[in-house]
C-alpha cells in the first residue's frame, strides 16, 4: 500500500468503509486492506464475519464497540504501537460516522499512530445524493434523542441551520420523529430513504406534513432509515412576496396547468408542491373575483 508512514515502528490504523447493503459496493482497496491487516476491529463480529466469509478474508477478527472500548482500545493501541496493523469497520458504511469508532481514531492520533481512511459507502451521503434536496450545504445530525421532549429540544438547536439536515432514525421511531420535526421545523420538504442499495430500496419524498399523513398508522418501516429535511427559506416574508410576484407573472401568460406550474415553482423555491399549488389557486381566485367585480361596474 502506498500510504504515508506514521511514527517509526508503529503500525497503522485503517478506517475501512464497508457496504451499507449491496456487497458489490465494497471497494478493491477495502478488500485488499482487510486481507492484509493483522487485526480487524468490528462493531459486531457476527455481522462482519459474514462479510469476511463472502470475500474469503482470513484476518483475525475482534470486537470493538461502545460496551467494551474501555479495555479494547488500550489493547488495540498496544498492538499498533508494536507495529501491527489494524482495520476498523462498522456494521455498515463508514466507521466513526455516528458510531463510537472515532474514539479509537482519536486515541491513535494522540499516540502519533498513522490513521488511514479507506473510503467507500456512507448512508448519509448516498441518501443526500439521490434526495433532490440542496446538497451544496448540509448538516449531519446522526441519531436524535429517543424521547420526544429531548428530541424537540435538539431540533430547536438545529432549526436555524440554513442547510439540508440529515438524520439516522430507528424504524420504530420514525413516525414520532416526523411529527416532532413538523412541529419544530415547520412544513419543510423532506425525504425518507430506506433499504438503500438493497432489493427494496425506497425514497419517499414530500413535505413533512405530507409524509406524516401518508405514513399515518404505520408504526414501523422495514430497514435502516436515513431522514433528510430541506432548509428553511432564510427570509420567509421575502420568499412569499417573491413567490407571489412570480405566480402573478406566470398567470398573465396563461400558458400552463396549475399542477405543472406548482411543480416548477416547488423546485425553484425549495418549497412543498402542495403549498404552492394552493397559493396559485388562491391568487387565481382573487384575480377572477377582481375581474368579475370590474365587469359589474360598467
Amino acid at each position: 500500500m502506498n500510504d504515508m508512514p506514521g511514527r517509526r515502528g508503529a503500525g497503522r490504523l485503517y478506517i475501512v468503509a464497508t457496504p451499507i447493503g449491496n456487497l458489490k459496493d465494497i471497494t478493491f482497496r477495502a478488500i485488499e486492506t482487510l486481507n492484509t491487516v493483522d487485526i480487524i476491529a468490528a462493531e459486531d463480529t457476527r455481522h462482519t464475519r459474514k462479510l469476511l466469509s463472502h470475500f474469503q478474508i482470513k484476518s483475525r477478527l475482534v470486537s470493538c464497540h461502545e460496551h467494551n472500548e474501555t479495555f479494547r482500545i488500550p489493547m488495540l493501541l498496544e498492538r499498533l504501537q508494536s507495529g501491527l496493523s489494524v482495520a476498523l469497520v462498522s456494521d455498515a458504511g463508514t466507521p466513526s460516522v455516528s458510531d463510537p469508532g472515532y474514539r479509537l481514531a482519536t486515541a491513535a492520533i494522540a499516540e502519533g499512530i498513522r490513521v488511514v481512511p479507506i473510503p467507500g459507502a456512507s448512508a448519509a451521503i448516498s441518501a443526500l445524493s439521490a434526495s433532490g434536496l440542496p446538497s451544496d450545504s448540509f448538516f449531519f445530525a446522526g441519531f436524535l434523542p429517543a424521547t420526544s421532549s429531548k428530541r424537540r429540544a435538539k431540533l430547536e438547536e438545529l432549526s436555524n441551520i440554513p442547510s439540508t439536515l440529515i438524520f439516522y432514525e430507528s424504524p420504530r421511531r420514525f413516525s414520532s420523529s416526523l411529527a416532532d420535526m413538523l412541529k419544530v421545523l415547520g412544513d419543510r420538504p423532506a425525504v425518507i430513504a430506506r433499504e438503500m442499495t438493497k432489493l427494496h430500496e425506497e425514497f419517499l419524498r414530500g413535505s413533512l406534513s405530507e409524509l406524516v399523513r401518508s405514513l399515518a398508522g404505520i408504526e414501523s418501516l422495514k430497514g435502516e432509515i436515513t431522514l433528510l429535511v430541506g432548509p428553511a427559506f432564510p427570509d420567509p416574508c421575502a420568499a412569499d412576496d417573491l413567490l407571489e410576484q412570480h405566480i402573478l407573472s406566470e398567470l398573465e401568460k396563461r400558458d400552463f396547468t396549475v399542477s405543472s406550474l406548482a411543480k416548477e415553482l416547488s423546485k425553484a423555491y425549495k418549497m412543498p408542491k402542495n403549498m404552492i399549488y394552493q397559493k396559485i389557486l388562491d391568487i387565481k381566485s382573487a384575480m377572477d373575483n377582481t375581474e368579475d367585480n370590474g365587469k359589474g361596474d360598467h
